[in-house]
């Protein structure tokens, strides 16, 4: 493959987040190309062009624009893509920041990856181990199941899954001196705006938490996880 890592970040109202998580990339010494994934409809659209514009000659940055598909179909739509070039997928919110550490967090990433199909998650400094808020992932994973998180889902639950998939494949690391910080309101680190709204309403989380628990107790997870550990078994067979 002629890449190695690839952090997508689906991202919508925010063109503020963009030099900031640039920032973020340069104050880490991080080398992982990232792709800000943009909706066409996005009422911030100018704000994201003129950032592409800015990053246009930075080799790690990309930008694509495209219909509205929500978190879930903008990641698993760049994810099915990128796989076929990178060796290894990661995703981050536009509100996520990784901060500085001894070793970068992007090499961290690649070591714990290196050894064949699996997920590597870090600290956000409010789920922790809990929940991959952030995550990298093998893209043999996403090839062999045709998306990085399950189609019924709209924006919540998708650590749930990868937590899931970790588990049920034996291949999972968490690292929590990783930190990948999670600025969201729960936290006490951003005011709710309308993307805040929207995915945390009543409708929009009970939505995904009965996507969640019809994949995990009605078929889909167990399926998935047979085509998972076939994938870990043909490596560890070879």
């Amino acid at each position: 493959m002629a890449d190695d890592l690839l952090v997508i970040i689906p991202t919508r109202g925010r063109p503020q987040a963009i030099p900031e998580i640039m920032q973020a990339w340069d104050d880490t010494g991080a080398t992982a190309d990232v792709l800000f994934a943009v909706d066409t409809d996005d009422p911030e659209l100018a704000g994201h062009k003129a950032h592409a514009a800015t990053y246009k000659a930075d080799g790690r940055v990309r930008f694509v624009f495209g219909k509205r598909r929500r978190l879930v179909g903008t990641l698993n739509q760049q994810a099915i893509k990128a796989a076929k070039t990178y060796r290894f997928l990661g995703f981050m919110g536009d509100d996520h920041r990784p901060r500085v550490a001894a070793q970068a967090w992007d090499a961290r990433i690649r070591i714990c990856l290196s050894g064949g199909p699996g997920i590597v998650y870090g600290n956000d400094l409010l789920m922790g181990e809990q929940m991959p808020t952030a995550v990298a992932m093998t893209s043999d994973i996403v090839s062999t199941l045709g998306y990085m998180a399950p189609p019924a889902f709209v924006h919540l639950c998708v650590d749930l899954v990868w937590l899931d998939w970790g588990k049920g494949m034996g291949r999972i690391t968490y690292l929590d001196d990783m930190v990948i910080e999670h600025l969201h309101p729960a936290a006490g680190k951003a005011a709710v705006d309308q993307g805040y709204e929207e995915c945390n309403s009543p409708e929009q989380v009970g939505a995904d938490g009965a996507a969640y628990y019809a994949y995990r107790d009605e078929g889909g997870l167990d399926a998935d996880l047979v085509k998972l550990r076939k994938l870990v078994e043909g490596v560890t067979d070879a």
